[in-house]
Formats: C-alpha cells, sequence, structure tokens
C-alpha cells in the first residue's frame, strides 16, 4: 500500500517524458542514393550501411594520408567523402531522444504549470560583498569560511519572504572565475548586481552585466556598504549608466536598492524587490513530469563519494530517482537541502545536495530523471564512448614545457596539450579557462581532460598517449603514480595558486623560463594511527611508504589527494627516541606544526625547493 503513491506519480510523470522515436527513425538508411545517417560510425558500420568491403574503405582513407582501423569512429566530413567515394550522396539528420534530453522540447500542459520559486544569481566584483549579502539573508557567516574572504565554488540557498520561496545562487567574484560566473546566469532568473559605494563600477562588475544581458535576464542593483566612508550611490548609478544598466530613478527599467550587508540595512526592501520582478516574470513549472535541471558543483566526498549540487529547474526530483547527469548516471540515495536536512523531494527551482552518482560530473552538465536503472544506465554509457572517443581523437602536442619553449624558439605552431586534475569542478572550469585564452599564433593550450579529483593511472596513460603535461591544483600525486609518471615520461606540476599557474605557462610560452624553484618532495608517510596527548596535541603514527622523512621538513597533509594542510615536521620518533629522519619502511611517530586535525589514511608528505636550470 505505501508504493501505490508513488506509483501514481511515476505514471504522471513518464506521461511528460520525451516522445520516443521509432526504432525504424533511427536507423541509418539509403532513399533515392542519398545515404541518410543520424550519428557517428565506425568504419565496419558504414562499410555494412554501403554494403562495401571495411577493407575498401580502410585503402581509401590510407590514400588520403588517413590511417584508420575497422573499429576507430569516422566524422561526419569523412563519412560524406566515403559516401561519394562509393556513389552515393550523404544527408545527416539530427534525431532527438532521450540521450539529448538538453535539446528535446518538451511541452507542458496549461492545467499542470504552477508557480515556481524565482532563481536569483548574485553577482559582482570581488569583495564587494556577495556572500556577506548571502550571509544577511541567510543569517549565517559563510565568508568566514572562505579562502581570503574570496568564493571559489557556487553555493545555492533559499529563503521564504512573505510565504513566498527565493533561490539564491553564490557566484565567484575573482576574475579567473568569469565561466564559473557565466554558468551562473544560464540557470538564474534574476540577477543581483552587487557594487561598493565605496568603489564603484569595476572590471567583474562589467563582467556580470555582460553575462546578465547575454543570457536576457533582468538585473537588480544591490548598491553595499552605504555606511562606509566614502560611500556614492549617486556616482555607482551614474557609472552604470555608461553600460547601459539604468536606474528606475533615471528613466529606466532597472530596479535599485541600497543596502548595508554587513549592518543588515536595506535588506527587506531587496527581497521585495526580488518579488516584484519574480511577479512580473510569471515564472512556472511543471511539478509532475520527471526532473530536469543543471549541476551547480560536484566534489569527490571522502565518505559518502561522489556529491554534487544539483538546480531543478522543471519537474520534481525524488528520493530513488535515476538520473543522468552528462557522462555519469545513477540512483538517488539521499538528499538534502543548504542545511544538510534530508529531504525526500525537491520541486522547480530549488537547489539539493545529492548522493549516489556513479561518478563525480562536470559543474554546469544538465541532468534529468528517468523511469528505469537501465535506462539511465545505457544513456549515460553511449555518451561516455562518445566522450573517450572525442578525448582519443586529440592530435599530439608536447611533452613538457621546455620542449614548448624549443618549439617556439625553432618557429614551429606548438600545441601543448593538457589534463588537468583539482580539488572541486568549479576550479577545474576556471583553470580551463585561464588556460585556453593563452593561445596565441605560436600555441594552442588544449585541454583534453579537465575534472575534479586526485591524479589517476588514468590520467597518466592518457597524458602519456597524447603527449600531454598534467597540471594539478590543489591535488598531488601518490608515490606511486609519480613514479607511474616517470615511467611513462609524463611531466606532472602542481600548483595551488591560478595565477602561478598561467603564469608559468605564459613563461613558457614567451621562452621566460630560464630559472625558476622546483619542488623535490622528499619522502611520504601514510597515517595508520592518531594518538591524542594532552599538553601536545595529535602525534600521527605513521609508515613511511616513500622516500625519507626529515625533522624540520616542509610537510602537506593530504586526504584524497587534495591538500588540508601546510605546515612542517614540528617532531619526529622512532619508538620513544627523537630521529632526525625515517626511510621508507619503518615506521615512525610525528607532529605536523599547529595542526590537530589529521586523520587515518592521510598521507603526510614533505618535500623541499631547488633551483632549477632551464637553460
Amino acid at each position: 500500500m505505501k508504493n501505490k503513491p508513488m506509483n501514481k506519480k511515476s505514471n504522471q510523470r513518464e506521461a511528460n517524458l520525451p516522445t520516443k522515436k521509432t526504432q525504424q527513425q533511427n536507423l541509418n538508411k539509403i532513399n533515392n542514393g542519398v545515404f541518410v545517417f543520424t550519428r557517428s560510425l565506425t568504419v565496419g558500420e558504414l562499410a555494412k550501411e554501403l554494403n562495401v568491403g571495411a577493407g575498401d574503405i580502410i585503402k581509401k582513407l590510407f590514400l588520403q594520408k588517413k590511417l584508420v582501423t575497422i573499429n576507430q569512429y569516422l566524422d561526419d566530413e569523412t563519412i560524406g567523402e566515403i559516401c561519394l567515394e562509393f556513389g552515393y550522396d550523404f544527408k545527416k539528420e539530427e534525431v532527438i531522444n532521450e540521450e539529448d534530453f538538453e535539446k528535446a522540447q518538451i511541452e507542458d500542459k496549461e492545467e499542470d504549470l504552477t508557480e515556481r520559486p524565482p532563481v536569483v544569481t548574485v553577482m559582482g566584483h570581488v569583495d564587494h560583498g556577495k556572500t556577506t549579502l548571502i550571509d544577511a539573508i541567510r543569517n549565517s557567516n559563510l565568508a568566514a569560511n572562505e579562502v581570503g574572504g574570496i568564493s571559489q565554488e557556487i553555493g545555492a540557498y533559499q529563503k521564504v519572504v512573505n510565504g513566498k520561496k527565493i533561490t539564491f545562487i553564490d557566484t565567484p567574484g575573482h576574475e579567473a572565475f568569469s565561466a564559473m560566473r557565466s554558468r551562473g546566469a544560464s540557470v538564474t532568473d534574476i540577477v543581483v548586481l552587487v557594487v561598493a559605494a565605496d568603489d564603484g563600477v569595476m572590471p567583474q562588475t562589467i563582467e556580470a552585466i555582460d553575462h546578465a544581458k547575454a543570457a536576457s535576464v533582468p538585473i537588480i542593483v544591490a548598491i553595499n556598504k552605504i555606511d562606509v566612508p566614502g560611500a556614492n550611490p549617486e556616482k555607482v548609478l551614474n557609472e552604470l549608466m555608461q553600460h547601459d544598466v539604468i536606474a528606475e530613478k533615471f528613466g529606466g527599467d532597472v530596479l535599485t536598492c541600497e543596502i548595508s550587508a554587513k549592518k543588515k540595512l536595506g535588506i527587506n526592501d531587496l527581497l521585495e524587490d526580488i518579488l516584484l520582478q519574480a511577479e512580473m516574470l510569471q515564472l512556472r513549472a511543471n511539478s509532475k513530469r520527471y526532473a530536469i535541471g543543471t549541476v551547480l558543483e560536484a566534489e569527490l566526498d571522502k565518505g559518502e563519494g561522489p556529491k554534487a549540487t544539483l538546480l531543478v529547474q522543471n519537474g520534481t526530483l525524488f528520493n530513488n530517482d535515476y538520473v543522468v547527469v552528462g557522462t555519469t548516471y545513477g540512483k538517488i540515495r539521499r538528499m538534502t537541502n543548504e542545511f544538510k536536512q534530508v529531504i525526500k523531494e525537491v520541486g522547480p527551482g530549488t537547489p539539493c545536495s545529492v548522493i549516489g552518482l556513479s561518478e563525480v560530473p562536470l559543474a554546469g552538465d544538465r541532468f534529468m530523471a528517468f523511469p528505469t536503472e537501465k535506462q539511465a544506465k545505457d544513456i549515460a554509457e553511449k555518451r561516455k564512448l562518445k566522450k573517450v572517443q572525442e578525448e582519443r581523437a586529440a592530435s599530439s602536442g608536447v611533452s613538457s614545457l621546455d620542449d614548448l619553449y624549443s618549439k617556439i624558439s625553432e618557429g614551429q605552431l606548438a600545441q601543448i596539450n593538457i589534463v588537468l586534475k583539482t580539488d572541486s569542478t568549479g576550479s577545474a572550469e576556471a583553470v580551463k579557462g585561464a588556460l585556453e585564452k593563452l593561445n596565441n599564433e605560436q600555441v594552442k593550450v588544449n585541454v583534453i581532460r579537465s575534472a575534479a579529483g586526485a591524479i589517476t593511472e588514468s590520467d597518466i596513460l592518457l597524458a602519456s598517449a597524447s603527449d600531454a603535461i598534467i597540471y594539478g591544483f590543489n591535488v598531488r600525486p601518490s608515490a606511486m603514480i609519480r613514479k607511474k609518471a616517470e615511467e611513462e615520461k609524463v611531466e606532472i606540476r602542481l600548483h595551488r595558486i591560478i595565477y602561478a599557474l598561467t603564469e608559468e605557462m605564459e613563461d613558457a610560452i614567451k621562452g621566460k623560463m630560464k630559472k625558476e624553484e622546483v619542488e623535490v618532495v622528499t619522502g611520504q608517510a601514510e597515517v595508520r594511527n592518531v594518538f591524542k596527548i594532552s599538553k601536545v596535541g595529535e602525534i600521527a603514527g605513521c609508515m613511511v611508504t616513500d622516500g625519507v622523512i626529515k625533522i624540520n621538513a616542509k610537510c602537506r597533509v593530504l586526504r584524497d589527494g587534495a591538500i588540508v594542510y601546510e605546515g612542517q615536521i614540528d617532531s619526529l620518533k622512532r619508538f620513544k627516541d627523537d630521529a632526525k629522519e625515517v626511510k621508507q619502511g619503518y615506521e615512525c611517530g610525528l607532529k605536523v606544526s599547529n595542526y590537530n586535525d589529521i586523520h587515518d589514511n592521510d598521507i603526510i608528505e614533505c618535500y623541499e625547493m631547488k633551483e632549477k636550470d632551464n637553460a
């Protein structure tokens, strides 16, 4: 009896799925001498469709200096060339089905549409008070937990105002994260543009305006910090007019509100303006259909596995639903709201955090719920296969920054392939965008893989096959992975600051990499037990797994490949005796300076800086 309501909801939602194409419509076919195809084909598949020998196709491509195998996928242009070679014209038809649910146009019945919460993105220049505004609305203190007081991930939160919900998205304000702000604007209904009254319009303010205009999203200007010395709201409004953001008081259509997020002044007026704007937009959705929406952020959680923050944009997402997200899928095992409270269903315009996906998805991926696990798995596997084919198609590049400099010196066009691994998908997108901006007439930077998580053997093999360099941003390779990279002759470059990473690449492109300080890992130890001693703190009982651990050495604490702390080895013991160093294969006890949050299975990595001559 308990399952009947859920079955009823399932039946209602299945009626709202995209219409399936018939089997005949999905088949490739020849009509009146025209070969009609709907997707990429392997040499073998194309040979079968054209009723010719696979060897004949391989031979014709070989004469064009193209080496292919029977199982290799061909692009649309090559399929067309082969068709013409064998006397057929060709045409590609776009078939929209569940695999392309991003493109599917699903018409909702008028009677199924109900009012939904507006999705509001908070944008603006770094340090103008975006997260402090969210804190004022939520009565929280998020800003205190951010690196340097700057948001580097997207968060989503809800607020009930006059009985109505408003969903807020906080996007990073640092200029390196413009890609993340762009994603924020693409899923939002209203942009709240935060501008400091004492600072005025700044570069990221202009970028935020451009993103909002590109997404055709209305803007509400929140002039913050009106309580600080030098505040000049009128100057802000005049500067905004230069970018076609004209306030209502000047005859425009942009709502403006003067606030102090720190002192919580004007917050209620801003919330009422948001509800007024939402009422004008007449935002509605169909809660009876299967959920569809966007991934705002994703990460690999040590205890819970892949975790993603989703924004449901239409439909209702239920616990135990099967979802496809980009190239991954899974069954929703648990959903929580921004207060980490477990929830059973999520309606349109509402964010949630979910666990149950098979892999970490990419931020910005679209997701959709499906009736069965088989359907979700089949779609995800087809998408993953397509992605692997695209990665394999990446052309060869240079295997190190030294090679890059050599090619440029010789006047050659150099392509540098990069495998990028970071601590979160938001960082991956930001770093990828920053690297690709470095393209010029001599050098093309090609990021062939960009993902969150530790550097793995799969990354090494891809880099080896593609002559790529691996960049790690806030993640570290294990000793085993470093040795694998040495065997495959793959260069791994590690950074914690985005601008240090991009400047290093710029220097390589300009041929300025003469001398630099490089980091040399001297040893790694795995934490087996943690002992808490009063007046001393936490002592880590470790096994040295690689190299040597030395007293007073610089060190990092790694957890699942990500850096959680940097310091130095404060004390080092073998049994009860002090030790200057402990070599691989031996146990030791050690204390990391000013750090008392070591966990079992953490890795203590020691390193030193040495000067490298690149001349």
